[in-house]
């Protein structure tokens, strides 16, 4: 089996040149007989090699010049959109959703391409902020902030400390494949629990677990197999063959 020089394709065994990129297919032997030819002729011309001169490389993007693009991208859309409501559609507040979810998105890529040193919990704690504030900003739009006191803002609250949470798990605790399934599995019932009991006592005034409790018990049922599987190291050892992790 034999790749070409150039641009990595398979080759045929019979191939004389790459089907792709038409560079030509040499056999190293060929080209040590040609350079020994080439020296009994006193030296004059060697064969010209089939392999390329330079190598093409493309620059690797610095996070800097990404952050200011998608910064530029980011707040150009919200400058835009926000001039476009003021001047054609001064009826309905409209942009302000869009501002707002430009500004979350900034926030959000902040500790990917802005500022990579930032803590995680702290990049947490700002996107579970700037969340509050996209949701009250859509206060004005709908026209009414009681969803948001009475439901918006405790979600994201609960949302927030749960990913704080499994962060602190996974960054400070054993970690490994099934002791993340441990912590997710367990965050995803927990926050099940959480969302129908917030949603349960704004609609009703009254907590009725239904769905969050099925969601629950099968999270129970995930974390006790798992934790059994961390208990048994035969047993670890042979789930981690069989899953290739």
């Amino acid at each position: 089996m034999s790749y070409c020089v150039n641009c990595g394709v398979e080759l045929d065994a019979s191939a004389g040149e790459c089907p792709l990129c038409n560079t030509p297919v040499y056999n190293p032997r060929e080209l040590e007989s040609l350079a020994a030819s080439s020296c009994g002729d006193g030296g004059k011309r060697r064969p010209e090699s089939p392999f390329p001169r330079e190598k093409g490389q493309v620059e690797t993007v610095k996070r800097k010049d990404l952050g200011i693009l998608l910064t530029t991208v980011v707040s150009s859309t919200a400058v835009t959109c926000g001039v476009l409501n003021f001047i054609v559609f001064p009826g309905a507040l409209w942009s302000l959703a869009v501002i707002g979810a430009c500004a979350l998105l900034w926030v959000i890529m902040i500790p990917f391409v802005i500022y990579t040193k930032q803590p995680i919990y702290i990049s947490l704690l700002y996107d579970g902020a700037a969340t509050a504030i996209y949701l009250y900003i859509l206060t004005f739009e709908v026209g009414s902030r009681e969803w948001f006191l009475g439901l918006g803002l405790q979600i994201t609250l609960l949302v927030t400390v749960i990913a704080e949470l499994v962060t602190l798990c996974i960054r400070k605790l054993p970690r490994s494949f099934l002791t993340v399934s441990l912590y997710l599995f367990t965050a995803v019932g927990l926050l099940c629990v959480g969302l129908e009991m917030l949603i349960d006592w704004y609609l009703a005034g009254e907590i009725a677990l239904s769905w969050s409790a099925v969601v629950l018990t099968v999270c129970i049922v995930l974390d006790i197999a798992l934790i059994t599987m961390l208990s048994r190291r035969r047993l670890r050892n042979a789930v981690r063959k069989r899953l290739h992790f």
